[in-house]
């Protein structure tokens, strides 16, 4: 009772100072840590949030598409090693719903998208856990492979990661990769130490060495040896915030980089032998000489006849990199990538035209005439994307299919837009 009676309560005056906790604008410091998001919400004419929200939902889908469109030595036959931390620190469940099942899940995205993307390019995966690293899957083109290795090579996340181990078996499997093609490793670490059999600063001088391009994704912090580990290999270091920020990290992945200046040096050859195979149906199965499976569909390689089940892939007896011509038309537009759609906001650039030019749906009509100036204040969005050769107005979801999946505007290749081919002729 003594000490209650003894208790003193220091109440603070609103007038008086707080310490520097207080900023100018009179909130306080750890308020500007945190963005509110409810502020950006604004009411139109008619009393709704409906026209800020599309503003918003067509901002976050146009973001994934901004991307460099300058032309760049850029390597087509990727070889790129995935590691992936299976330690017990995968068993967290910051990430709903767990680090295991979300990386697992946006893996299998990424490989799907990446094999469409880079038909050429092969992948390897590297788990690592128990203070150990070894090789789930060998290079190859098949997608299914892999996510069906990355779900049977730990049921359940144990041990610590050795990032060192999980460096020297992907420096390892890169070491026969012809001049031609790139070295990457994309490495998902959850953890926030790594035991290490030696010094990791030799594999990061072998790395560099070998002109292998190491970037990192963490799941929890900033881990300062990865960081130094993918600044020196001229990759990226990142660290995921939550599950949709997760997901974009490693589809950032799925175009190529440019290649570094110090491998060029190392791709003394320009050109490279491919085949292109028939493809065959039997009536009797037979074994494919990939996996030595019974099968009535497959490729028969030009050279030494080989049947292979799916390409693009390696002939496993002659070695020679077979592909269809789909799949160099796919590789071609990372070298020449579509041009980024710039957003129409002025009103007074909009004539006649009313129709997308690639789905020919409505667009957004204009305010009368007297009305643009208010519409302007307004900020009303157009709903309207040009293209900077052609100048023709597409609508959002046209824009996104064409930077995600055509990879090439239509009235720029039909030579009707102004900027097109017929255009260009007639100048």
């Amino acid at each position: 009772m003594d000490d209650d009676e003894n208790m003193i309560i220091d109440v603070v005056s609103p007038d008086e100072p707080t310490g520097g906790l207080k900023q100018e604008n009179g909130g306080y410091a750890w308020e500007e840590e945190y963005k509110r998001s409810w502020d950006v919400l604004q009411e139109d004419e008619n009393g709704l949030i409906s026209t800020t929200v599309t503003q918003l939902s067509n901002q976050l889908k146009r973001k994934r598409l901004l991307r460099d469109t300058r032309t760049l030595h850029r390597g087509l036959v990727r070889h790129l090693i995935l590691v992936v931390d299976l330690s017990e620190s995968m068993a967290e469940k910051d990430l709903k719903p767990s680090r295991y099942d979300l990386v697992l899940s946006t893996l299998s995205t990424f490989l799907v998208e990446f094999f469409d993307q880079n038909p050429l390019s092969q992948v390897a995966v590297v788990v690592t856990h128990d203070e150990l690293a070894h090789l789930a899957t060998e290079l190859s083109s098949n997608p299914a492979d892999h996510v069906r290795a990355l779900r049977s090579a730990v049921r359940t996340p144990k041990g610590e990661p050795s990032l060192q181990n999980a460096l020297e078996v992907a420096r390892g499997t890169l070491a026969h990769v012809p001049p031609h093609g790139t070295r990457e490793v994309l490495v998902v670490f959850s953890s926030l130490t790594t035991c290490d059999p030696g010094n990791i600063l030799d594999t990061l001088d072998a790395l560099v060495k070998d002109s292998v391009r190491v970037s990192v994704i963490s799941l929890a912090a900033e881990v300062h040896i990865c960081k130094k580990i993918a600044q020196n290999t001229h990759g990226t270091f990142t660290v995921a915030l939550n599950e949709p920020h997760l997901k974009e990290l490693i589809l950032e992945n799925v175009p190529p980089p440019p290649i570094a200046q110090r491998s060029v040096a190392r791709k003394a050859s320009n050109l490279m032998r491919m085949g292109f195979p028939e493809r065959i149906t039997e009536r009797v199965p037979t074994l494919c000489a990939c996996h030595s499976k019974p099968t009535t569909k497959g490729f028969t390689c030009p050279v030494c006849s080989a049947k292979m089940c799916s390409v693009p892939a390696e002939c496993v007896l002659c070695g020679l990199t077979l592909v269809l011509s789909p799949h160099l038309a796919r590789s071609y537009h990372h070298l020449f990538p579509v041009l980024n759609f710039v957003e129409v906001t002025d009103w007074s650039e909009i004539h006649a035209n009313n129709e997308c030019a690639g789905c020919m749906g409505a667009l957004p009509a204009p305010p009368a005439p007297g009305e643009q100036g208010l519409a302007v204040m307004r900020t009303q969005a157009t709903g309207r994307y040009a293209c900077p050769r052609c100048s023709q107005h597409y609508c959002i979801e046209c824009d996104v299919f064409i930077h995600e999946a055509l990879h090439n505007c239509p009235t720029c290749s039909s030579g009707t837009g102004a900027g097109g081919p017929a255009a260009d002729a007639a100048v």
